[in-house]
């Protein structure tokens, strides 16, 4: 009974006592309970820059972290520790808007350290950025840096003076002597990056702005003497590009001096420069030195001279495989000169001779060669004036060639029936290598087993072992031979009388 109303008493029940689990979410089921493992991964994430756990984790719990790591760790924290995955394609993305992983063997580890690289380097200023900015990154970049595209330079600044209605700027060295526009020492770097294999650089400025000076765009003697020291030390360099940096005969001639001898130099490329005769005669000794198969000197200023010494290289020459003279001042002297060393040399595959000064003479000297070199297989002759009698001496001559499978002769004033005819016996060539080459690789030779060439070869020593015993036991057999006719005698006999005697029992 209730002391108030006298009534009875009624007994409210708490509807929360009836659920097991009170959640704050009414949707909330054991379903949406997290493992444990996964919490215990989350912690690692947020915690990895204090207390990096990597390496004790399982393959499915490393995808795991990667895919939630901060992309902003320190580099000291994940560059040896994080192996190449999810993490560093996060990076890339993030930092570039164009990540082509193909450029870089698929690698997204190699692809960030690379261009990482890259940009400390464009955007160092000498005097102004410190040497250690560099210095910090080469043990975390070295593993896995094989190629570094330099595509700007940057050069000394200062601030400029400042006089009363004047803004304030920064300003280039105007100084009229070319060493005070030093750029980036390389000689430290590249002693350091074991694993380089290409090297391209330019010397210039993208964005100059009113404060343009056309030492901007050049190599210092200074930078030429560092970096043809820095290229001697790298001894795993394969290619090394030095274009657009207005290097002349004297800088090429110290870059060919420091190069000499390189273990694993094969590709030079000093296109669009002012290299000349000398600058030529430079190359060509290197060309007998070292183990060049790719030289590209297109867009200089190379004239006869330069061209007879590279021909008098390549006479000798038994390891270049490609040569590049486009855009320069070769006339019929110097183009001969390289046709008639064509009659020595075996190895060149594919020259370049476009947009020179030559003409009908060289274009006769040429087809006699062609006519005998079954090497070259690519010839540009493109922007020459070889007129109707050079092009009728290429078109024999290239009919009874079949080794060469491209023949640019455009803009050359050649006629249209020698053109036709040369393209015609050009693309069957082509055509046929194609065909070779699909041969070859639907139907490899066989790989021949070690254990059962090695048998093949004591099989011949066994039976030279075994050629006295068969000699012992066919004389043996020589011997018993007579006694197995006259057991086969006897027996025929035998057979005979038992049948004579059966027919007279049955009749």
């Amino acid at each position: 009974m209730s002391r108030l109303t006298g009534g009875p008493t009624v007994l409210t029940v708490d509807s929360r006592r009836l659920r097991r689990i009170i959640a704050e979410i009414p949707n909330w089921s054991l379903g949406l309970v997290p493992f444990l493992s996964n919490l215990c991964l989350e912690c690692i994430v947020r915690n990895f820059e204090e207390t990096p756990i990597y390496e004790e984790l399982s393959p499915s719990q490393r995808d795991f972290v990667q895919e939630r790591l901060s992309t902003s760790l320190p580099l000291p924290v994940t560059a040896n520790l994080i192996e190449d995955g999810v993490y560093w394609r996060r990076c890339c993305e993030q930092r570039w808007d164009i990540c082509d992983v193909s450029h870089y063997d698929h690698s997204w580890k190699r692809m960030f350290f690379e261009r990482h690289l890259e940009n400390i380097i464009e955007n160092f200023i000498p005097e102004t950025t410190a040497l250690k900015l560099v210095a910090d990154e080469i043990p975390l970049c070295e593993a896995y840096v094989r190629r570094l595209v330099i595509t700007q330079m940057l050069p000394p600044i200062k601030e400029a003076k400042i006089t009363k209605g004047d803004n304030m700027d920064w300003l280039s060295e105007t100084d009229s002597d070319a060493g005070h526009m030093e750029h980036y020492d390389f000689r430290f770097l590249l002693k350091k990056l074991s694993c380089l294999e290409e090297f391209h650089v330019t010397y210039w400025v993208k964005q100059c702005g009113m404060n343009f000076e056309w030492k901007m765009f050049e190599m210092a003697d200074r930078d030429c003497e560092t970096l043809a020291m820095a290229l001697q030390y790298c001894k795993t360099l394969k290619v090394v590009r030095l274009h657009e940096s207005h290097i002349d005969d004297q800088k090429c001639k110290l870059l060919a001096k420091h190069l000499t001898g390189h273990p694993s130099l094969i590709e030079l490329n000093l296109s669009h420069n002012v290299i000349g005769d000398k600058g030529a005669k430079a190359v060509s000794i290197l060309l007998n030195s070292s183990k060049l198969e790719v030289v590209n000197l297109s867009d200089n200023i190379i004239r006869d001279v330069g061209a007879n010494f590279i021909a008098e290289a390549l006479f000798k020459n038994y390891s270049l495989l490609s040569l590049n003279l486009r855009i320069n001042r070769v006339t019929d002297e110097g183009g001969q000169a390289i046709a008639k060393a064509l009659l020595n040399n075996g190895t060149l595959r594919h020259l370049h001779l476009g947009a020179n000064l030559l003409t009908a003479p060289t274009a006769v000297t040429l087809a006699e060669v062609l006519a005998q070199n079954q090497t070259l297989e690519t010839i540009n002759l493109s922007c020459n004036k070889l007129g109707v009698d050079g092009g009728k001496a290429l078109e024999e001559a290239i009919a009874q060639n079949s080794s060469l499978t491209e023949c640019n002769v455009r803009l050359t004033d050649i006629d249209e029936q020698s053109v036709a005819v040369i393209n015609q016996v050009v693309g069957t060539n082509k055509s046929a290598f194609k065909t070779t080459k699909v041969v070859r690789t639907v139907a490899p030779p066989q790989p021949v087993d070690t254990a059962q060439s090695l048998i093949m070869q004591e099989e011949p020593q066994q039976e030279d072992e075994v050629q006295p015993q068969d000699d012992e036991v066919q004389e043996q057999e020589d011997e018993v031979q007579p006694e197995i006719e006259e057991v086969q005698q006897e027996d025929a006999q035998a057979t005979s009388e038992v049948t004579s005697s059966t027919s007279t029992s049955s009749i």
